[in-house]
């Protein structure tokens, strides 16, 4: 597919564009996306301005009483970018450093995402201001039973659906669920997805993104004649997204040369064996200090030698700085913003293929919607179907957006954009501006 070097921002035909003032600022990262798209769309100037801005965002105190008898003060956040095409859907993540426009540029992934999916869903992302770590069971099971009452207005299975994110897991998802329940006096399942199956949670959920990026990369080396078999992969971060995906990926063929975690990076040219990988995380709960891969930096791994590269850690780790300095053939994002508006011309000069989170990652949200229509079902599929029908939404994903993106001779991150923008904006045309 043909690569080429996006125009820069400051040819935007509109007259009131959203700055894009730091280019590793998520939110403005993808406005840049966003607005390169708009362009290449002819998008009206009046659909642009209500697609660039968030809905609704809601910033709420959290008090709670800790342990030790003190109050303390959290800040929580829920921000839902879009809901044209149906009630907005998107996790909610535990951080101390998350910030406000985070919270809005992953909202407006989700929106992408939902859109490129065929999902009947906006787009939204929560978050409170915390560090997980640092507080008990009970201190954990208070902040997310009073974010959730405090957004009881917000939250619902027809209005907004949260599901797991950053350090958040389905534990806090059933609190949230159960406190929801407690408020509309009925139990209500399809309220948040994520939750344990014995609640309503679907088989392969917590599986779904690692899997979607695992399909994600086998249609992209498809289109790149890179074989499974013969195919070495970089994973940066190994928690659920970054681990299921080096397993799935390893059981196609793959050959898995590089892993990270907090701990550092980890290499081995003749590859890694995933099966000691987990025996050493049982005892040791990190990689540090393990024995069959050679010790490198988290920035070092991202330049290692590979076909595949797949950033599953956190935002802002493929930049300028390092973009011309990576040593892969095809990037796979697992991680949410991974790579920053400013290094996309760089990838795209140098013909490395980038499949954009807001496709590649989109296995999880898949699956929620899966989720979400068995608790309104009531009835509830084996995984053996879930896995195929998530496989078929992806793949067919992925071919569009590939189209798209040979079509207008863009990237397919530009592709990617334009597809999700296009259906929303006509959408929204159709459904037309209430007054």
């Amino acid at each position: 597919m043909p690569q080429r070097q996006h125009s820069p921002y400051s040819k935007s035909v509109y007259k009131e564009p959203a700055p894009v003032h730091d280019p590793e600022n998520p939110f403005e990262s993808m406005m840049e996306r966003f607005n390169l798209a708009a362009e290449l769309l002819n998008l009206d100037e009046g659909i642009y301005n209500f697609l660039k801005m968030p809905a609704k965002q809601v910033i709420v105190s959290i008090p709670i009483q800790m342990d030790s008898g003190e109050i303390k003060v959290f800040e929580g956040y829920r921000v839902i970018h879009d809901d044209t095409l149906g009630p907005s859907k998107g996790g909610v993540r535990y951080a101390p450093d998350v910030t406000l426009d985070e919270v809005k540029a992953l909202a407006a992934w989700m929106t992408w995402k939902c859109s490129i999916l065929g999902l009947p869903f906006g787009g939204a992302k929560g978050a409170v201001k915390c560090d997980p770590s640092k507080l008990t069971p009970t201190e954990l099971e208070k902040i997310t039973r009073r974010y959730t009452a405090s957004l009881i207005s917000i939250f619902g299975p027809e209005r907004d659906i949260p599901a797991p994110d950053m350090n958040t897991n389905e534990q806090i998802m059933a609190w949230i669920m159960d406190t929801y329940s407690m408020h509309v006096e009925h139990t209500e399942t399809a309220v948040v997805t994520g939750k344990p199956v014995i609640l309503g949670g679907s088989l392969g959920r917590i599986e779904a993104t690692g899997r979607g990026v695992m399909i994600s990369a086998l249609s992209a080396m498809k289109k790149m004649n890179i074989s499974p078999e013969s195919a070495k992969v970089v994973v940066q971060g190994f928690g659920n997204v970054g681990s299921v995906s080096a397993k799935l990926l390893a059981e196609q063929g793959c050959k898995i040369v590089g892993i990270s975690d907090i701990s550092g990076g980890y290499y081995n040219p003749n590859g890694i064996d995933l099966e000691k990988v987990r025996e050493h995380l049982k005892v040791h709960h990190v990689l540090s200090g393990f024995p069959e891969a050679d010790s490198v930096t988290n920035a070092e791994l991202l330049e290692l030698p590979c076909d595949v590269l797949v950033p599953a850690a956190k935002e802002d780790q493929i930049t300028a700085k390092n973009a011309d300095k990576l040593n892969c053939k095809l990037i796979v994002e697992g991680a949410n913003g991974p790579t920053t508006a400013d290094a996309d011309p760089i990838l795209n000069e140098r013909c490395i293929m980038v499949v954009p989170d807001i496709l590649a990652n989109a296995g999880g949200v898949t699956v929620s919607y899966f989720e979400w229509v068995q608790d309104r079902q009531g009835y509830f599929w084996p995984l053996d179907r879930v896995n195929m029908r998530l496989e078929r939404f992806m793949r067919n994903a992925f071919d569009t957006v590939y189209e798209t993106a040979s079509r207008y001779n863009q990237p397919l991150r530009i592709g990617a954009y334009i597809q999700a923008i296009d259906k929303v904006a006509r959408t929204v045309r159709l459904r037309g501006i209430y007054a």
